[in-house]
């Protein structure tokens, strides 16, 4: 006859790291409390569980309303490291899905700004991931140029050695330079991208240029662009084995060309070959910008006499309705007459 035996070992789903909670978003005015405790093991403990149910958008907005916001800003200076790893991973999921716009009510961009020389690694990751999905959002990205954090984020791309926190920083500073580049640009933001156009990732090297084009689109970009010597590299990442680092490369061709200065630059290192070829590229970004990038360098005397027997190429580019029409004024600059 059988006998009911119990045993002595935990069942295998459940984890005595993680503090019990109750169902959905009941469980979180206890996380909060439970977020601000004195002791650290229950600290731990509610900011896993905290992270488990952020998954959810639902319990993210009750979590905001709340308070878990500024319990969680507070923990950002806790002095134990796993604390902080926890806390900014909340952050970072809370980011990618209806936290943003609460980051900003609650100021959490400049909380998180506190930890960008955090020793751990995870833990500067977390931060920079929620403030690339801060960024994704006009507002976020306006938010964290308002907060004054562009110059540390330059500062920051340059010491950091971490290529995986590199291209998030790149991400986001692509989208803020959107929003207004004059703090980079006057903290040295072109030198540093230069150097990381030499990187041996192509991932890197394809968002530094990336964020070239952010900084190129105001005047005081495009003139640096060209002091600072970046035209001769983009030139010659126009043939780079990554598709997305050509494209990018003829995006900052194409604002930085707009000058008379940096028409002449990317003329004098021969970019009309390799920008031909790309209108041949499988990547519908590649054709459009090297494009307008041959119609800014059509408009030198030079650049329109050479192009001149390359207008049947351009007369081909049908697709996308985008290309097409930058083709068709393409031909109208090459084809006009003093």
């Amino acid at each position: 006859m059988a006998h009911a035996r119990s045993s002595m070992y935990l069942p295998p789903d459940i984890n005595p790291a993680q503090a019990a909670i109750a169902y959905g978003c009941r469980a979180l005015p206890k996380l909060n409390e439970e977020l601000q405790s004195e002791d650290l093991l229950t600290r731990q403990k509610a900011l896993m569980a905290l992270c488990d149910l952020m998954h959810d958008p639902e319990h993210v907005y009750v979590a905001i309303d709340i308070g878990c916001l500024e319990s969680l800003k507070a923990l950002l200076k806790d002095d134990n490291a796993m604390v902080r790893l926890k806390t900014t991973e909340a952050l970072y999921i809370m980011a990618t899905h209806n936290g943003r716009e609460g980051f900003l009510e609650h100021d959490v961009i400049l909380a998180l700004s506190y930890l960008l020389n955090d020793p751990q690694p995870a833990c500067r990751k977390n931060l920079h991931l929620a403030l690339k999905h801060m960024a994704q959002l006009p507002s976020g990205a306006q938010g964290i140029v308002k907060s004054g954090l562009i110059p540390s984020l330059v500062s920051k791309l340059q010491r950091e050695e971490d290529e995986e926190i590199q291209g998030l920083l790149l991400d986001t500073l692509a989208a803020c330079l959107m929003v207004d580049a004059s703090e980079a640009l006057s903290s040295g933001m072109v030198p540093f991208l230069k150097q990381k156009l030499l990187s041996a990732n192509g991932d890197i090297r394809s968002k530094a240029a990336r964020t070239l084009i952010a900084v190129s689109i105001p005047l005081e970009g495009k003139k640096q662009v060209w002091q600072h010597d970046v035209i001769p590299i983009l030139v010659h990442l126009l043939k780079d084995k990554v598709e997305e680092v050509q494209a990018n490369a003829a995006g900052v061709l194409m604002y930085a060309a707009v000058t008379t200065q940096g028409k002449y630059a990317a003329l004098d290192t021969e970019a009309i070959h390799p920008l031909l070829n790309l209108l041949g590229s499988s990547l519908s970004s590649a054709r459009l910008n090297a494009t307008k990038a041959l119609t800014m360098l059509g408009e030198a005397p030079e650049g329109r006499k050479f192009l001149q027997s390359h207008v049947p190429i351009f007369r081909t580019l049908e697709e996308p309705e985008a290309v097409r029409r930058a083709a068709q004024i393409a031909i109208k600059v090459i084809e006009w007459k003093p």
